[in-house]
């Protein structure tokens, strides 16, 4: 695997910028749920960090529970547009308020099928959190009710993004110099 420093094309948004955010949105959160009574749903993996520190950040009472979801083929960059849960919730969401926890939303196409199944289920109510959003890059519409911020059509790795799966314990989101990187194989 090659050093992140040597195909990352700049820092797209710095350690304290999200850490900043990621407080003004867990703030946010809390005003809106005094009473707890909120079941943070983490996508895994990429997910991971954003729901830790916005879990810190959440003053009110909450539960966290975890999905493993597949759109994208092994070593692909690209959603195959049909999401796969690999990993389901182990909390029955009926009458609870849920908040899906995504790192990122791209095409749309994997949180809308995501969405649409957890509807199936019941919650009181059910919203989503992004850290990044892809607005150019939308294929299925999806409703962001809490937003850490909107990129452009960049491919970005770092804080819970991966780059061939490594590197997602970076505390900032890198740009990748396409012209540099050697996916592997």
């Amino acid at each position: 695997m090659q050093n992140y420093k040597d195909v990352l094309s700049e820092i797209l948004i710095d350690a304290e910028t999200l850490q900043a955010r990621v407080r003004e949105l867990g703030a946010q959160i809390s005003l809106d749920y005094p009473d707890g009574d909120l079941l943070l749903i983490c996508i895994l993996r990429g997910g991971v960090p954003f729901m830790v520190d916005l879990s810190r950040s959440i003053t009110s009472p909450h539960m966290m529970d975890f999905m493993a979801v597949s759109s994208y083929g092994v070593g692909a960059r690209e959603s195959t547009g049909s999401a796969r849960v690999t990993l389901d919730l182990q909390t029955d969401i009926r009458g609870k308020n849920v908040l899906l926890v995504e790192d990122i939303i791209d095409s749309g196409h994997t949180i809308a099928s995501v969405l649409n199944m957890l509807k199936t289920r019941n919650p009181k109510t059910l919203k989503v959190c992004a850290l990044l959003d892809k607005p150019e890059r939308r294929e299925a519409e999806v409703p962001i009710h809490y937003l850490g911020f909107s990129i452009p059509n960049k491919f970005v790795f770092g804080y819970g993004l991966d780059l061939d799966e490594y590197y997602r314990n970076l505390t900032f989101v890198g740009v990748v110099d396409l012209d540099k990187y050697k996916p592997s194989v």
